[in-house]
């Protein structure tokens, strides 16, 4: 499973969802499933979202470990 620290970083910058969702050019709804784990963000979507909370992709996205090993 992929997992993520978005609502973190998010509210560490001070973003509601909806102005983060402004922000990368999605829904508010899409920056909630992204938080809960329901849905995986194609790889510009996961770009703008680094861009937008100051980090590294790898910062803010990673795989469970026994999903690394499959």
């Amino acid at each position: 499973m992929l997992r993520n620290r978005v609502k973190e970083l998010r509210a560490r910058h001070g973003f509601s969802q909806t102005e983060l969702a402004q922000r990368v050019g999605v829904t508010r709804q899409t920056i909630g499933f992204i938080e809960k784990g329901d849905f995986s963000p194609s790889i510009a979507l996961s770009l703008r979202l680094a861009k937008h909370l100051d980090v590294r992709v790898d910062e803010l996205f990673w795989l469970d470990e026994e999903d690394i090993d499959e």
